[in-house]
């Protein structure tokens, strides 16, 4: 996380807000001899984090030996801001971002609750979209039984939280206001969604 203490006044429920709001995000736990990675759909519920994974992750075979110390980073929107945009001279280019680690113990949970999990997983994304929502009943017994040999409902209990909302907060309104106007045409991702965060950013 960015040591800059301007950037770190969101709180505990805007972290888990935005975790919630993307459902996506890279999970992490030590390993040898590079740390493990996997990049995850997953839900929000209350002060937990629920997944899945494929058996063969190197995750999920390290899990069978017990849990283990996670974090799971999500990323928000980003983009890259000329300093022409600020209208002083003495700025340099840099790179706004909003950002949401989540640090926990990691456990595989029971097999019963693989199914809800995916219930609930496809609902919250579905739910989003504009037509009908798509269930697991229309998958046939067969294949659905088949996926569910193949993967393991696990679980990130959330224990602490933390978040960069790198918005330009360090610079003047009328800099930060400027930039945001521009950004909209720059380079990176959800550049609208950045733009209307760094006109409000968390106080």
């Amino acid at each position: 996380m960015h040591p800059n203490p301007a950037y770190r006044n969101s709180t505990r429920a805007q972290h888990l807000e935005l975790a919630h709001t993307r459902g996506f995000g890279t999970l992490a736990v030590s390993g040898e001899p590079f740390p493990m990675l996997s990049h995850v759909p997953f839900v929000v519920e209350g002060e937990a984090v629920d997944l899945h994974l494929v058996r063969s992750n190197p995750i999920a075979r390290a899990l069978a030996s017990g849990p283990l110390g996670a974090v799971l980073a999500v990323q928000g929107p980003d983009g890259y801001v000329s300093p022409d945009w600020y209208g002083a001279p003495e700025q340099v280019p840099t790179w706004n971002y909003v950002a949401v680690h989540l640090r926990g113990r990691l456990s595989l949970r029971e097999s019963g609750t693989l199914r809800p999990h995916l219930e609930a997983l496809s609902a919250r994304f579905e739910g989003a979209l504009p037509k009908p929502p798509w269930t697991l009943s229309k998958v046939p017994a067969e294949a659905l039984a088949k996926l569910e040999r193949m993967i393991l409902p696990v679980r990130l209990a959330i224990e602490e939280t933390d978040g960069t909302w790198k918005l330009g907060q360090n610079k003047p309104e009328a800099m930060r206001l400027g930039a945001a106007a521009a950004i909209e045409g720059s380079l990176g991702a959800e550049l609208a969604a950045l733009a209307a965060l760094m006109r409000a950013p968390p106080d």
